[in-house]
């Protein structure tokens, strides 16, 4: 390391987190690479223009700007994150860090770790847990794996906001693609819960609906009490998420939430067994994985 109160930093993919990285920091020689730099020419262009703008130092490729590099945020797509490791890991310089920013499973996470550490480089897990827009280089960061603790310190000599998970590379972005689970879920349910609504005229009448239903329960509350509802009624709200299919299909429209709901709910239903004297959300899975595992021994 050069100097860990000013490290040098380098970008690989500068579309919105990789650039709202960069506007946040306000430093004038971070190093930054996209592939859109190459392949179609209106597309280069727009992104070199976007990179000159933000005035950061244009690479040629993701290992020239590892090079030399005590930092290195990886913020490509999810696709792309494999192989940007792949490629950094021919260039980075041995005791530098990678931190891997990217939407991925922890598996993934874990095979680009084997890829970075054996070049020689720190390879760090960092899930970014909310929309990078608000607050660029101050929002909300898990960070996990062996070298955790020290690329924080160097995080913080960024001004950003990491948080340390204790554990291996992975448990960061665990807890973040779990997570997704349900946010990403809600969009998808929103998606298709309002579509229908509006195409059926009664978007107010639902959203009221809607609203007088919410309660103010916590997630794991509400999680403990919605696995003794589908145990205990999922054959029959599979019934009715049914007649909600039809009620999609005549309105044209694709129930494809749906159809995992009815899914769901006939899987927890059709364990035969009552959560009603079992008492908490890890209880209550650990229940229903143990019928889980009866049902399939049969």
């Amino acid at each position: 390391m050069k100097d860990q109160n000013k490290p040098t930093v380098a970008v690989i993919g500068f579309g919105e987190a990789g650039s709202c990285l960069c506007k946040g920091w306000g430093l004038g020689d971070v190093r930054a690479y996209d592939i859109k730099q190459h392949g179609d020419a209106t597309l280069a262009a727009k992104k070199v223009t976007q990179m000159l703008a933000a005035g950061v130092l244009i690479g040629d490729d993701a290992a020239s700007i590892a090079s030399g590099t005590d930092m290195i945020f990886s913020t490509v797509t999810a696709d792309q994150a494999n192989a940007a490791a792949h490629t950094v890991a021919k260039a980075i310089e041995p005791g530098a860090y990678y931190l891997d920013l990217n939407s991925c499973a922890p598996s993934t996470k874990q095979k680009n770790a084997g890829l970075i550490e054996e070049a020689g480089g720190f390879y760090v897990d960092v899930a970014v847990m909310a929309t990078i827009t608000p607050k660029y280089h101050q929002t909300a960061m898990l960070v996990s794996g062996e070298h955790a603790e020290q690329a924080i310190a160097l995080m913080l000599a960024l001004d950003m906001k990491p948080v340390h998970v204790p554990g291996p590379v992975g448990r960061a972005s665990t807890i973040k693609m779990i997570r997704s689970i349900m946010m990403k879920g809600i969009e998808a349910l929103t998606a298709e819960c309002f579509t229908a609504a509006c195409k059926a005229g009664v978007a107010d009448e639902v959203a009221a609906s809607l609203d007088a239903s919410q309660t103010k329960e916590g997630w794991k509350a509400q999680a403990a009490y919605n696995m003794e509802r589908m145990t205990t009624h999922g054959i029959r709200r599979a019934a009715e998420m049914r007649e909600v299919a039809i009620t999609l299909d005549d309105l044209d429209i694709d129930g494809f939430m749906t159809a995992g709901s009815i899914n769901w709910q006939e899987h927890f239903g059709n364990l035969g067994i009552s959560l009603l004297e079992t008492e908490g959300l890890e209880r209550r899975i650990d229940f229903i994985q143990r019928a889980i595992e009866a049902k399939q021994q049969r």
